[in-house]
């Protein structure tokens, strides 16, 4: 197939340029990636891609919130808010298990972006208001008795080090995250974080 034929192939070009410019974020960071290789790795042409977003900027924006909201239904949808806490934290890790296992990609760009200099404000507020929801949760927990005590963030930042390190250890022996024993890494993490 030729480059043509290639681009004229696509069905929907903004799907096929996000996509593409989610993989190219991956592998080489927003900085290192130019808009010519997101439409070449997408078969459009360099200016498809301003008919639909104004600026790289602007489709690292949209990427960032679709996940980020896609996330957010996986790890929030119907939470079970009155169970006990050790049923909330086991919930919410095997939900963020399934999303990265799912997505592997969407993790890894959410999580090379989150503190980016480049993200919108509606972006920042989004990451903000779920940071909060989380933070809820652990000062909650907290005030029950069932979590350690101390800075909350400090607790979801051990158990979100842990998280990822389930991911790399997976990666550097090219192991499926679907293999990853999910269970064992949640047990050992509620043991670290629960009063």
């Amino acid at each position: 197939m030729s480059p043509n034929e290639a681009k004229r192939a696509v069905p929907d070009k903004r799907e096929a340029i996000l996509d593409a410019a989610l993989e190219l974020f991956v592998e080489r960071g927003f900085y290192g990636t130019a808009v010519p290789e997101i439409a070449d790795r997408a078969g459009v042409g360099a200016g498809t891609i301003y008919r639909y977003f104004d600026s790289k900027e602007a489709l690292v924006n949209s990427i960032y919130r679709a996940q980020k909201m896609r996330f957010g239904q996986v790890a929030l949808a119907d939470f079970p808010a009155t169970a006990p806490t050790r049923e909330q934290f086991r919930t919410m890790w095997m939900r963020m298990a399934k999303f990265a296992t799912a997505n592997p990609q969407a993790f890894v760009f959410m999580e090379l972006h989150h503190h980016a200099r480049y993200l919108d404000a509606e972006n920042v507020a989004l990451e903000q208001r779920m940071l909060e929801l989380f933070t809820n949760v652990v000062v909650s927990a907290q005030t029950r008795g069932d979590l350690k005590q101390g800075p909350p963030r400090l607790l979801m930042s051990i158990v979100m080090g842990a998280f990822v390190g389930v991911i790399r250890s997976c990666v550097e022996i090219a192991q499926p995250l679907e293999k990853a024993d999910w269970k064992l890494a949640e047990q050992i993490l509620w043991e670290a974080v629960r009063a």
